[in-house]
């Protein structure tokens, strides 16, 4: 089994500042539209979210990237594709692995930090260089109305987003920069994809996370400590 941690939504670099925290909720905001898109931040209820953010530069509007696309019913596609595709396919992920999907935060007045909002579980892998995915067409999925690169990829199956921007999700160490991370102790050195460095392992079980990559990947095998981490994960995500 792998547990993929799947930096998704605004930063910096992409929409230009965190995304916000709203009613003690996180709310991540898509990353603007590159490609095939026919969602804007306005159909999403995320304009002035957007725009503060953006500090201007995007509004209701503006295309948005909506993915990964969580559902009403309480599923979850994902469409990937590119160099990002090729290292999960290349690390084996498919059926049976979780998505934690994380990204860039901001409570008003406090600092920015990167933390877990949402998960998938996934069920279904759909190359659409071969065969449509009927459900993602049907949500006018970015990653359906057109292919973004040769291995265009979507992943579907159970999957929802936080209700509350609850501690257990929090990666940020407390006091650290957004990219200094406290990782659990079943994590170790070597033990997720990117991150072979061994400067990047800091003492007192921190890690500093590469500072660009959208998919980075831990085997755990059979081991039980990942799976209670990642069970724990799942129900603070799934509290109401």
């Amino acid at each position: 089994m792998r547990i993929i941690f799947s930096r998704k939504g605004f930063d910096s670099a992409s929409g230009g500042g965190p995304s916000p925290i709203v009613d003690g909720r996180p709310v991540s905001l898509p990353i603007p539209a590159s490609a095939a898109s026919r969602t804007t931040y306005g159909d999403l209820g995320m304009g002035d979210h957007a725009a503060r953010a953006s500090k201007g530069r995007l509004g209701a509007d503006d295309l948005c990237h909506h993915d990964p696309m969580f559902l009403d019913d309480g599923t979850c596609l994902f469409g990937q594709c590119g160099a990002a595709q090729t290292h999960l396919a290349n690390r084996g992920v498919g059926i049976g692995d979780v998505f934690v999907f994380f990204g860039l935060f901001r409570e008003p007045g406090g600092p920015p930090h990167h933390r877990i909002f949402g998960y998938l579980e996934v069920e279904q892998v759909t190359d659409l260089t071969h065969e449509a995915c009927p459900r993602a067409t049907a949500q006018a999925h970015p990653h359906a109305l057109a292919l973004h690169a040769a291995n265009d990829t979507i992943y579907s199956g159970p999957g929802r987003t936080a209700k509350s921007a609850d501690a257990l999700l929090l990666l940020t160490a407390p006091g650290e920069s957004p990219s200094i991370w406290q990782w659990p102790d079943w994590l170790k050195a070597g033990g997720l994809s990117y991150h072979d460095r061994p400067d990047r392992w800091l003492p007192g079980g921190r890690l500093r996370s590469v500072a660009r990559g959208q998919e980075f990947v831990a085997d755990i095998g059979r081991r039980q400590a990942p799976r209670d981490w990642l069970a724990a994960v799942i129900a603070a995500i799934n509290r109401s």
